[in-house]
């Protein structure tokens, strides 16, 4: 091919990478919507899980798993949680139910880990029988390594897909530079696993003998939002990036996302370190935001409680105290608005049993959210 016919054919590529990217453009909210308190009482709830009996399962980071019954966070904890390596951002973190829970009774955790090689901690993925009150049969999953001290990037959401693969996000670790552009080592990447730890046949990397078999994607920072539609097979996730650059991903088997060669974010102290914002062989965001929302949690909206909203994103801000209601148009996201401003420092958001959004905010508790 000509050398010049060759450039022209990269630099077009470029432009069509960078054209399918937004920046942030968040409108006001345009739905009445408000938010009524269901329990306080919480410290950091980072994950929630709806039993069939309607109670609801909250995580906190500090390591405990409390129990919300007919709208009253009880005294009573539950019990055989394993012990978490609490620092920074580490801690108790995600919970998901086996799609077949009221047969099986498996629940699933992430959380940091002092356990393996190394001082310090790292994120790990067990699952557990739940008899109402308490965890047993412990099974350690997946343990990312090598342990370390930092207290910072674990992740780390659990989603099951329609054919009961989980999917987890762990963290870079705060080791850019190593961590989330090489396939054989953890920290950066989505991860996708059977629900009993083994690894399908057909991930990205299966029989590669110099890249971890778990892994899905990489190049990843700290993706903290993972969601599936079980209606079309995608998969949606956000990271945080350093001051500005947080993104929305859709994710596709063995695509690389770019960090840290890729972003649309600085160092905190300002200087810059990214080569660009597009690359040939790398997958630029759906969206971005500049500056950073922080996101945390995000969930797909189904049912008829949220009218005109079926099928789109809710996805929580720390940064802002607010939620992010944005318009899912295929693999485009095409419209943002902002949901409860002013409710606190959202950290999950997932929809009940009942339909309706539940918000866990730290130092409140669980919200619900409600249209007028």
């Amino acid at each position: 091919m000509d050398a010049k016919l060759m450039l022209l054919l990269v630099a077009l590529n470029l432009i069509a990478c960078k054209s399918r990217s937004q920046p942030s453009e968040i409108q006001p909210n345009n739905a009445s919507v408000k938010y009524e308190q269901v329990v306080d009482g919480l410290e950091n709830p980072w994950g929630m899980a709806f039993l069939p009996n309607g109670d609801i399962l909250v995580t906190e980071k500090k390591g405990e798993i409390r129990i919300i019954r007919n709208g009253i966070l009880l005294d009573h904890k539950v019990k055989g949680v394993p012990k978490v390596y609490v620092r920074g951002q580490g801690g108790l973190l995600d919970i998901e139910l086996h799609p077949d829970f009221a047969q099986n009774k498996w629940l699933y955790l992430s959380y940091s880990s002092s356990d393996g090689s190394g001082s310090g901690g790292n994120t790990a993925i067990a699952r557990f029988s739940f008899d109402g009150s308490k965890l047993t049969d412990k099974k350690v999953l997946y343990k990312a390594g090598p342990n370390t001290t930092g207290g910072n990037h674990f992740g780390s959401r659990l989603e099951f897909d329609s054919d009961h693969l989980l999917y987890f996000t762990i963290g870079e670790r705060g080791n850019r530079n190593q961590n989330p552009q090489d396939i054989s080592r953890d920290g950066g990447k989505v991860y996708r696993i059977k629900d009993n730890g083994e690894i399908p046949e057909d991930n990205p990397f299966f029989g590669s003998s110099n890249a971890i078999e778990a892994i899905y994607s990489y190049g990843h920072r700290n993706p903290q939002g993972l969601v599936i539609d079980h209606k079309t097979g995608m998969i949606w996730s956000h990271e945080h990036g350093p001051q500005g650059g947080d993104e929305v991903n859709v994710i596709q088997p063995g695509k690389n996302y770019g960090w840290p060669i890729l972003s649309y974010g600085i160092n905190y102290n300002g200087t810059t370190f990214a080569e660009d914002t597009a690359r040939t062989g790398m997958e630029p965001p759906v969206i971005y935001w500049v500056p950073s929302i922080a996101p945390c949690g995000m969930t797909l909206i189904l049912g008829d409680k949220y009218p005109g909203w079926e099928g789109d994103l809710m996805i929580g801000s720390l940064k802002f105290s607010y939620l992010v209601h944005a318009k899912v148009d295929g693999n485009k996201i095409t419209y943002q608005e902002r949901v409860a401003e002013g409710i606190g420092r959202v950290r999950n958001v997932e929809q009940g049993n009942d339909g309706y959004l539940y918000v866990g905010v730290e130092g409140k508790g669980i919200f619900r959210l409600v249209m007028e």
